[in-house]
Parts: structure tokens; C-alpha cells; sequence
């Protein structure tokens, strides 16, 4: 497990370690400055030219003494900045100080010819950028992305990406990686801020345990060691102890939406799948998946089932719901008024946990009123436009805010909010948050939002909690993902591909 703090966490744990625990500023900026210097030299191979681009602040400070090492390693070095030398932070006046005191070349960038460079380091802006770039260091932001260089080293996150929220704030150079102190930044986890920061390099800076214990993180994002928070599977069972999913949907047309389902919560371990579909879909799904029980209603070959009644009146949904250990609540449901009704009507009924998805998030958002069936054990997991959606407001918003998008709708109804991106957010109903760092561009495939309720679905089944399952539930979907890709190619991958790969 891998921690992320916000621009403020990040703040505090900078100064908690030099005022609380007396650690001088420049020891840290050295062992910054040191891993920039490596990655640079990695990447020139030990010979070239390097422009170091100093913003006003410590990150220009860091870029300034990465370049002095690697002159000390005999690199042509330039150092470019912003504003007068005699401005900034005490540091970044100390380390340019220090770089004239061994003759090395610097210039403000206004006065500065730039030619092409092995390296560029990106020293710009860093956890104290928070408001769109203008003026004068706008035109420093859009000099450094033109300079022309075989490889880029942004220092702590690329200039312009705000920290927290990942949005672009001015012109951005693209990094080939981006070394980053202590911690990562909510910004570089999520889109667009992901796309700019090429490889990530989480540096030690010097940092103590205390003064992150003291500050606190924002989020978590899994890695591969988290693979052994899977539920274990002890050899005195069966296939009870694993637990019953129920999916409800697969109605006319779109059975194979709860197939997928079905088909990866029992990939990822649950015990037993049941449908409950329209009779239409009865050979389909048995067909596809014989493991699972079908639970049909209406008549063969009926294409429109005009009412609930002969499944709610006799107690068959109420029943279903209370044997199972999860339901899941949408793929394929439809969009009509039966669908609405069924949807209420788990809702209501249920008290295991229930996966929101699809065709279930549609009719919410149709029917704001069902939101009043809301309970902790409720995940919902909506891409972008089910999101605007269920919020009324446009895309674009939450593009701009997607980590606090899903932990407002987290905290507002007391539920586990999973916002499906490239970079998916989870926001748990205690306030704890998770980033997704798995998953490649070969998932962006209908179904594949199926499959991902299936994997959540079958870890509550096993007794996962709502936040756990569906953290570890977004990760291991995001590794099948990239384990699909390797076989199939970034193109070739189906949904049903990303099931047969968890």
C-alpha cells in the first residue's frame, strides 16, 4: 500500500520536520536534489548537456542543486529562472548562490537562447501551485515547454498540474518521470495531472515516520503486495462459505451485462451466482454460465414484463434478497418503469450490501427519491456521465474534481462512491479514500464496468467490507486488465477477457 497526501499534508509534513524535529531545510533539499541528479544522469548516461528551470520557490531550489551535482559528474550544465536572483525562498537564493560560486552559468529566462539539451529538469512549481498561471510566470511555464530535449525530470510533480486536484493550471512540459518527495501527490494520481508525470519516482527525502504520522495522508492507492488481502480460503469448506451474489438484471437484449457479472464474482472467488432475470434470458444465461442457479420470471418469449407483482407479492424478491450474501443491482436491468420498480424495491428489501451499477444508477438519478433507500452498505459505481447524472451537473465539473465529486456523494448518503475513470476514486462512507493506480487503455471496452461489479460483488460475498471490496475490487479489475492486454494486445481485449484474467 502505497499513501498520497494532499498540498496542505504535504506542507505540514515539511515543516513539522524542520521546526518540530529541527532537520534543516537544505539537508532535505539535498537528498532531493540528489535523486533528481540520478534520474537525470540514468537517463543522459553519463555525458551531456542539462538546463535546469528554476521556479521561485524550494522546487527551483532543488532543480538548482541537482544541476550542480551533475556538474560535479562533469555535465555541461545551464541554469535558467524565474525572476530576479535576489527573489524566491532563502533556499533557492542559497542554492543559486552556491552554483555561481562554482562558476556555473545562470541566466533569467527572459534573457536566455535556449538550444537542445540531453536533459531537462523541471523545477518550475511544485505543492505551493494552487491558482492558474498568468503573467510573467505563465511565459516562463510556455518557455519551458518549448525547449527541445531528449528526456525531462520534473522535480516533485510537472509545472502547472495542480497538486491536489491533478487539473492543469497553465502549460505543461510533459515529463519522462517525475521524482517526487517523500510522498505521492493526489494530483499526479489522478487525470489530467496522471498523463504529464510519466514514470514516478516516490524519493526519500529524509522525512521521519513522526512527521507523516502528525500530518496524516489523504489517500491510498494498492499494490502488488495487497494481493494477499484476498479472503483466505481454508481447505475445511464449500461453497457456502464463499457466499451467495444475486444479480439482478439481464432483462431483454442485455443478458449478457448480468452474464458478465455472474461470471467474474464467481471468477474472484464467491460460492454460488444466482440470476434473477426474464424467463427470455433463462437459456442464455444457463447456456453461458451453467454454474449459476436461474431464477426466472414472466413467461417464455414475453417481451415486456409489465409489473413486479409476481415476484414482490409472493415474497420470491424478498426472499432472494435475504438469502443472498451480495446483490448486485443493474447490469442489463433496462430503463422502463419495471426496471424503476425493481430497483426500489431491492433497495428497500435488502440488507446484505448491494452493488449499484448501470441501468440501477439510471433509474436514482431518475428518481432522486430512492436515494432515501440509501444504507451503509450501499456501493455505487458510476462512470462520469452516470455521476453528472446522479448530481445534475455537467461532466466537465467533476473532470476538474473527481476525488472530492466522489467523497462528497460518499459523505452526503453514507455509502461507498467508486467513480470509474482512468484513474477510478473510491470514496469509503468513513471518509477513507483510495486512488486506483492498476488498469491500462485495453479496459476501455462495454462490459467492462459489468465485470467490475462482479469482482465487488463476489468479495462482499466472502465477507469483504463495503470500502475493502471495493478498493481491492477496483485493483485486482485494473491487473486483469493489464494481464488481458499482455495476451490479447491493447486493442483486442473484451470484457469477458478481463473475467477469464482475474
Amino acid at each position: 500500500m502505497r499513501y498520497l497526501v494532499s498540498s496542505s499534508q504535504m506542507k505540514e509534513i515539511d515543516r513539522y520536520t524542520m521546526d518540530e524535529i529541527g532537520i534543516p531545510s537544505m539537508v532535505l533539499m539535498e537528498r532531493a536534489a540528489l535523486a533528481v541528479a540520478q534520474e537525470a544522469d540514468r537517463a543522459a548516461g553519463g555525458a551531456g548537456t542539462v538546463l535546469a528551470a528554476c521556479g521561485p520557490g524550494n522546487n527551483g531550489a532543488d532543480a538548482a542543486a541537482a544541476a550542480r551535482i551533475l556538474k560535479e559528474k562533469g555535465y555541461s550544465v545551464t541554469v535558467v529562472v524565474a525572476g530576479k536572483e535576489d527573489r524566491g525562498t532563502q533556499e533557492r537564493k542559497n542554492q543559486l548562490a552556491i552554483a555561481r560560486n562554482l562558476g556555473m552559468d545562470v541566466v533569467e529566462f527572459s534573457d536566455f537562447i535556449p538550444g537542445q539539451y540531453d536533459v531537462v529538469i523541471d523545477g518550475g512549481f511544485g505543492v505551493g501551485l494552487n491558482r492558474p498561471v498568468e503573467g510573467y510566470y505563465r511565459e516562463f511555464l510556455e518557455f519551458l515547454k518549448k525547449i527541445k530535449s531528449g528526456y525531462t525530470v520534473a522535480v516533485d510533480l510537472p509545472s502547472g498540474v495542480d497538486s491536489d486536484r491533478g487539473t492543469i493550471l497553465g502549460p505543461v512540459r510533459k515529463a519522462d518521470v517525475t521524482v517526487t518527495f517523500g510522498y505521492e501527490k493526489l494530483g499526479t494520481a489522478v487525470y489530467p495531472g496522471k498523463a504529464y508525470r510519466g514514470r514516478l519516482v516516490v524519493a526519500d527525502a529524509g522525512f521521519p515516520g513522526k512527521a507523516f504520522d502528525h500530518a496524516g495522508a489523504s489517500a491510498v492507492t494498492y499494490e502488488e503486495e495487497d494481493r494477499e488481502r484476498l479472503p483466505a480460503r481454508p481447505a475445511y469448506s464449500h461453497k457456502g462459505t464463499y457466499g451467495k451474489v444475486l444479480v439482478i438484471g439481464g432483462r431483454n437484449h442485455m443478458a449478457g451485462a448480468a452474464y458478465l457479472a455472474g461470471l467474474s464474482a464467481y471468477r474472484i472467488g464467491a460460492g454460488l451466482v444466482k440470476f434473477l432475470a426474464p424467463e427470455s434470458n433463462r437459456e442464455i444465461l444457463q447456456t453461458l454460465l451453467p454454474e449459476a442457479v436461474m431464477v426466472p420470471y414472466g413467461e417464455e418469449g414475453e417481451s415486456e414484463i409489465p409489473d413486479i407483482s409476481q415476484i414482490t407479492e409472493d415474497g420470491t424478491l424478498e426472499q432472494l434478497c435475504k438469502e443472498a450474501s451480495a446483490v448486485i443491482l443493474g447490469p442489463g436491468l433496462g430503463r422502463d418503469e419495471m426496471a424503476a420498480k425493481l430497483v426500489k424495491s431491492v433497495l428497500n428489501l435488502a440488507c446484505s450490501p448491494v452493488v449499484l451499477d448501470a441501468d440501477g444508477l439510471y433509474a436514482v438519478a431518475e428518481h432522486k427519491e430512492f436515494t432515501r433507500y440509501f444504507t451503509e452498505n450501499i456501493i455505487i459505481t458510476p462512470h462520469l456521465l452516470e455521476m453528472a447524472r446522479l448530481m445534475d451537473i455537467p461532466v466537465e465539473q467533476i473532470q476538474g474534481n473527481l476525488i472530492q465529486t466522489a467523497s462528497d456523494y460518499a459523505e452526503q448518503y453514507g455509502i461507498t462512491c467508486v467513480l470509474k475513470d482512468a484513474a477510478t476514486v473510491v470514496a469509503g462512507k468513513d471518509g477513507n479514500l483510495y486512488i486506483n493506480s492498476s488498469g491500462c487503455a485495453a479496459m476501455a471496452k462495454g462490459g467492462a464496468g459489468d465485470v467490475l461489479s462482479g469482482v465487488i460483488g463476489g468479495l462482499l460475498a466472502q465477507g469483504m467490507d463495503e470500502a475493502e471490496a471495493a478498493f481491492l475490487g477496483v485493483y485486482l479489475h485494473g491487473k486483469a486488465g493489464e494481464k488481458a492486454a499482455e495476451s490479447q494486445g491493447d486493442r483486442a481485449v473484451l470484457a469477458r477477457d478481463l473475467a477469464d484474467c482475474l
